[in-house]
């Protein structure tokens, strides 16, 4: 067998094998094949991800159309009342389907789900879809500044509890974390509205405007303090930010509580490694270990963690928008089930498992973001 030629280095003094002669076109024949297989996963990929999306979201359908079917409310009497006639109570029972087989009605209830219908609601009179871009909007303002409020307090202060551990600052946010876990949510709304609004005067008081702001801003978003800023109604912005911020702190310190604890779990776990230890013999600060090497190494868990604690705050915070009279989707959800008005509640539900799907997903992409060893050679 013949050997390939061996060139010595004059510099390096190893050896080396001349490379192969490039195609005519100036690239090795391979690198084409190699960006069309490439091509050819990541299309592969994306199709896969784009499938399970859509599986994942006819599971959440058919969960809901199963609780609308299945649990023991009549869609009809809801709709006619208790004292309807009988030809009403049956005319009306044809008219939304029920007469039909289960797979068939499924079928319909998709076709209307995909086209936006949910159904009116009986307890507003609306449509279902109307109920909810009006109320979704108050619910992703407010928790999106707490988890704006969550992540920019929370996440320093789990590094900083996770490298001193032990000492004063890691007793400082356990105790945060402990106190803002063991108490009841309503309670410290009430208690911040006695003591913010009703003593000090510092914030404004329960609902998202003052009354004499009401009916003045034209909705564009549905979030107010967008649409003040917009049309440059600063007066109004400043209302609404007066009445958003101690709920929105509340739930963020709710929030923080959680990302702070799970923070200092992961960087506890980082800064035992070997990388750190060999990082700091080769004379690397302390804190530019930290956050040069062992933060960017918890940042997939950590998206991981504020994803859930984002969506979990979508979904409605019941208790802080009842005490805060917050018109959100969590208060209009609950409101709905007490009075059986059952297509507003399983619109409801469908909007929070498509927000739960979305972030799961933007959670995906952010993932290759954050690692590149997620990415696609």
């Amino acid at each position: 067998m013949e050997v390939a030629p061996q060139m010595i280095d004059r510099n390096s003094g190893l050896a080396s094998v001349p490379r192969a002669p490039a195609a005519a076109d100036g690239a090795p024949e391979s690198l084409g094949e190699n960006k069309a297989q490439r091509g050819w996963r990541i299309a592969k990929q994306t199709g896969g991800y784009i499938v399970s999306l859509g599986v994942t979201f006819l599971g959440l359908t058919a969960v809901t159309f199963a609780i609308g079917r299945f649990i023991p409310v009549d869609p009809v009497l809801a709709i006619v009342g208790d004292r309807a006639p009988r030809e009403l109570y049956e005319r009306t029972r044809l008219a939304i389907g029920l007469d039909r087989s289960i797979p068939e009605q499924y079928f319909i209830y998709l076709k209307k789900v995909l086209t936006g219908d949910f159904g009116r609601s009986v307890m507003t009179s609306n449509p279902v879809i109307a109920d909810l871009l009006h109320f979704f909007p108050a619910t992703f303002e407010l928790a999106t500044i707490a988890t704006l409020v969550g992540v920019a307090l929370g996440v320093p202060a789990g590094v900083a509890a996770g490298a001193r551990k032990g000492r004063w600052p890691d007793h400082i946010v356990r105790f945060a974390g402990l106190f803002g876990y063991s108490m009841p949510v309503f309670w410290l709304g009430l208690v911040g509205l006695f003591v913010f609004y009703g003593k000090l005067g510092w914030v404004a008081g329960p609902g998202r405007l003052d009354v004499t702001y009401d009916d003045i801003l034209t909705p564009r978003t549905g979030v107010i303090l967008i649409d003040s800023a917009v049309v440059g109604e600063w007066d109004i912005f400043r209302n609404a930010f007066s009445h958003l911020i101690l709920p929105a702190c509340l739930l963020g310190y709710i929030s923080l509580a959680y990302i702070a604890r799970m923070t200092r779990s992961f960087m506890i776990d980082q800064l035992s490694q070997e990388y750190v230890t060999a990082a700091r013999i080769k004379g690397c600060s302390f804190w530019r270990v930290v956050w040069r090497h062992a933060f960017p190494n918890i940042a997939v868990p950590l998206i991981t963690v504020i994803g859930l604690s984002y969506a979990t705050l979508l979904e409605g915070a019941v208790l802080t928008e009842t005490v805060f009279a917050w018109p959100g989707l969590g208060l209009y959800i609950t409101h709905s089930l007490f009075n059986a008005d059952m297509n507003a509640v399983l619109g409801g539900t469908l909007v929070v498992g498509a927000v739960f799907i979305g972030i799961n997903a933007t959670c995906d992409f952010l993932y290759k973001i954050a690692d590149p060893r997620l990415r696609v050679p």
